[in-house]
């Protein structure tokens, strides 16, 4: 029992070294590191809970000392943030992975009636799908698109707004679609919206997928006028180096502002979801009204809304 004890919180310790030090930025931890650290909430749990369970007055403070740090980088995400003073329209938005375009179209669309959303991201979005959502009522509800649909997989993505859309921004080209556009508000403000979907880093994790996983999340632009909007399934959590470092280049997390940043959006189907890898991230003048994760039949992720004010 003592040689457990000590074993697991030897192994908390490491845990918490590795999300502290942002290990997952050495090319040769990254591996290794990136799938880990996707549970690093869990791993805080875990970590008070074994300050209470583990017997060893060594162990339980050594697990008491990885909660509480663990704890200290991963609570704020669930506390509202103070917000702007924009005085812009307020923008609403809806972030789906379809599967493979295996989600209920007919769930989409109710969702987007629902929640009155005036631009929707989609990511795995096939052929067939679009022509579901059409049927849905999606056409008479976001009327204007900027869409790459591929079948035959997760490849495809798509931009629907109520609006008119324009031609987006220009990014590299990455294994998955990512389309981009530009909102025409009717009161003449513009918005740069870009629909991400970069590659997964695992399962399985080698090395040339986290690379590759990596290179395509340093595509996306910074923050810039007009203001823009990045939502789909990141394939990254806020205990990742490289989702940090989009939010340094001065992109907020609308669910983190909200207080609704542990929401987990991605589970096996059917299960409880477990990771938080679906995000709509603002311009930091913009000020977050809510944030929110949907159930949506069919897929292995939540939908992702926000409600936001644009500055002026």
């Amino acid at each position: 029992m003592k040689q457990l004890s000590r074993a697991a919180a030897a192994g908390l310790a490491g845990w918490g070294t590795v999300r502290l030090a942002g290990a997952d930025r050495f090319r040769c931890l990254e591996a290794a590191a990136v799938p880990v650290l996707s549970f690093t909430p869990q791993a805080a749990l875990a970590a008070l809970a074994g300050s209470v369970l583990l017997r060893r007055k060594g162990a339980a403070a050594t697990a008491a000392l990885t909660g509480a740090a663990l704890t200290a980088v991963t609570l704020p995400r669930a506390v509202r943030r103070p917000q702007p003073q924009a005085r812009g329209p307020v923008l609403r938005v809806l972030s789906a992975n379809l599967l493979a375009g295996r989600a209920s179209q007919e769930a989409v669309a109710g969702l987007v009636r629902c929640k009155g959303v005036d631009v929707l991201f989609l990511q795995e979005l096939t052929g067939g799908a679009a022509a579901r959502l059409e049927q849905a009522g999606l056409r008479q509800l976001l009327p204007h698109e900027m869409t790459d649909a591929r079948d035959g997989g997760p490849r495809g993505s798509g931009i629907y707004a109520r609006f008119p859309l324009s031609r987006g921004l220009r990014l590299a080209a990455t294994s998955m679609a990512q389309p981009t556009a530009r909102l025409e508000l009717p009161a003449g403000q513009r918005v740069d919206l870009v629909c991400v979907h970069p590659c997964a880093p695992a399962p399985p994790s080698t090395r040339r997928s986290v690379a590759r996983w990596r290179e395509e999340l340093a595509v996306l632009p910074p923050p810039a006028d007009p203001p823009r909007v990045l939502a789909g399934d990141f394939n990254a959590t806020a205990d990742h180096a490289q989702f940090r470092q989009l939010l340094r280049l001065g992109h907020v997390d609308a669910a983190s502002q909200a207080g609704n940043g542990l929401s987990p959006t991605w589970g096996p189907v059917g299960k409880p979801a477990l990771l938080t890898i679906d995000h709509v991230l603002v311009d930091p003048r913009c000020a977050v009204l809510a944030a929110s994760v949907h159930r949506l039949a069919g897929s292995d992720h939540r939908a992702v809304y926000a409600a936001f004010r644009l500055p002026a």
